[in-house]
């Protein structure tokens, strides 16, 4: 049953169709945490600045302590959880895992998808575009350089795959 202060929205997430009934200021990432128990989106800042809680939604990367949970109507929503039923999801963790771009782990998340986002326009970016591709999430453990190695890395093995098919 749907409060008269709730809006009935219907959106995929992770390729699965969900419904579910939110109020008009509920944020993604709240729905995404606490009704769907999709814990991996971090919240970092809540206010846009760091990037933890980035997911993609029709592809594009984009913040989801900044949007609310009705922008999702009919859209197709892919967060962290999603990267390991995906090819290039796996690739992208494994290459953060191989280069050491995981360290205390919380802009993770966040980092891959936006990697994953970044590598489904371009798959062959500079380190310089792979630099500003990720200028909007913030590290405090790695220095970027072993994010950058890894992204890159990626980048090499998911051209390689594409090329193999």
């Amino acid at each position: 049953m749907v409060k008269a202060t709730e809006t009935e929205i219907t959106f995929k997430i992770n390729k699965k169709e969900v419904t579910v009934n939110v109020p008009p200021d509920r944020r993604v990432l709240d729905l995404l945490r606490e009704e769907l128990g999709l814990t991996g989106t971090k919240e970092g800042c809540g206010t846009g600045e760091c990037g933890a809680c980035t997911i993609l939604v029709d592809g594009e990367s984009r913040l989801s302590c900044l949007m609310v949970a009705a922008q999702l109507e009919g859209s197709s929503v892919e967060t962290v959880e999603g990267l390991e039923h995906t090819a290039e999801g796996q690739v992208i963790q494994q290459a953060f895992v191989e280069h050491g771009a995981v360290q205390c782990g919380f802009c993770t998340p966040g980092m891959e998808m936006t990697a994953l986002g970044m590598l489904r326009k371009d798959d062959h970016p500079s380190r310089d575009a792979i630099r500003e591709g990720i200028s909007g999430n913030l590290c405090r453990c790695t220095g970027y350089v072993k994010i950058v190695d890894a992204v890159e890395h990626a980048a090499q093995e998911i051209r390689c795959c594409r090329e193999d098919q």
